[in-house]
């Protein structure tokens, strides 16, 4: 079994019990927020209710990119979790919306609520969620052969269930100061806005990542001018142009260049350079997808389409390299 695919039954079972935690939290929380006529409890159990849902986008894309590469998608279907990730970053925005919403109408019509049984429920649901976050998080591999940057997707869901927690710890909060202050009942409400806030500045941020990879921008932690330096400090390499860095997923990079070769080396000189460049852009930049052109004259003309690194280090790359 390919370590990737090991990888991602590990991804698909670490998400499946973060499923059935999230089940076990909205149950628990419907039926006691109604019982204490919290506004935070209720809210929080739909907040868990569409990570159900964004959690089980994950793991249908985590299979999915699993399939094989094919004549029409040659790259596979390593962006299937890219798409996962999009949509569970706009899942997030759109609950957290409706909660503002409803806190907002809570605080204009606020209602006695028992704090004791929000503190509670709530720390408890915040335990779980925090479990379900230990588990599905995913820290950069210490590995210089693979990408530094954790797989959006996970991120994602990871995201989903800090939020969650967060929310549950805000309301445990505002349930504690109820019963401290003996019906304070709109810090219920006021609570939920503030993590609605915080929550939604972190899913914008994932929805920004996952568009910046489907628009198929320069990797964040890829320096094209390192990269040049890199391809120019190899022997019998004059120059580098029409350079092409992209990422095909977070978990990998691919890159497309002409390398102009000094003098008219041979096939066997020209591989092994190739060989050479492949290795040391693996090794310091992750890049584990390389096609590179070998010339001995420089193209006529420039590609329209390629990064222009004397302006500016950072820019769209394409996905297709043009040849001449």
């Amino acid at each position: 079994m390919s370590a990737e695919l090991q990888r991602n039954e590990r991804r698909q079972r670490r998400l499946i019990i973060a499923i059935v935690l999230n089940v076990v939290v909205v149950v628990g929380q419907v039926a006691w927020g109604v019982s204490a006529h919290s506004l935070g409890l209720i809210a929080d159990a739909g907040h868990n209710l569409a990570d159900v849902a964004g959690l089980a986008i994950a793991v249908i894309a985590v299979r999915y990119s699993l399939r094989r590469a094919t004549m029409a998608r040659s790259y596979g279907h390593h962006r299937g979790t890219i798409l996962a990730a999009l949509a569970n970053g706009a899942l997030l925005l759109a609950v957290t919306g409706y909660i503002a919403v409803a806190a907002v109408v809570r605080l204009l019509h606020p209602r006695p609520v028992n704090g004791a049984v929000v503190l509670t429920v709530a720390l408890a649901a915040a335990a779980i969620n925090a479990a379900g976050a230990a588990l599905v998080h995913e820290r950069p591999s210490g590995n210089a052969s693979v990408p530094r940057t954790r797989d959006l997707n996970m991120s994602a869901a990871t995201l989903h269930l800090v939020a969650d927690a967060a929310v549950s710890l805000a309301v445990a909060v505002a349930g504690l100061l109820i019963v401290v202050t003996h019906g304070t009942n709109w810090l219920d409400p006021a609570v939920s806005l503030l993590v609605c806030a915080a929550i939604a500045v972190l899913a914008v941020r994932v929805v920004h990542r996952s568009a910046d990879v489907l628009l198929e921008s320069t990797p964040r932690d890829v320096d094209p001018e390192r990269v040049l330096d890199a391809v120019r400090a190899q022997p019998m390499v004059v120059d580098v142009h029409d350079l092409h860095v992209w990422s095909l997923s977070s978990d990998i990079y691919a890159l497309s260049a002409h390398v102009l070769l000094a003098g008219h080396p041979t096939l066997e000189q020209a591989q092994a350079t190739a060989d050479a460049i492949k290795r040391e852009l693996a090794a310091r930049f992750a890049i584990g997808h390389a096609t590179l052109e070998m010339e001995c004259e420089a193209c006529p003309e420039p590609d329209p389409c390629a990064l222009d690194v004397a302006s500016s280090s950072t820019g769209l790359a394409a996905l297709h390299p043009h040849h001449h």
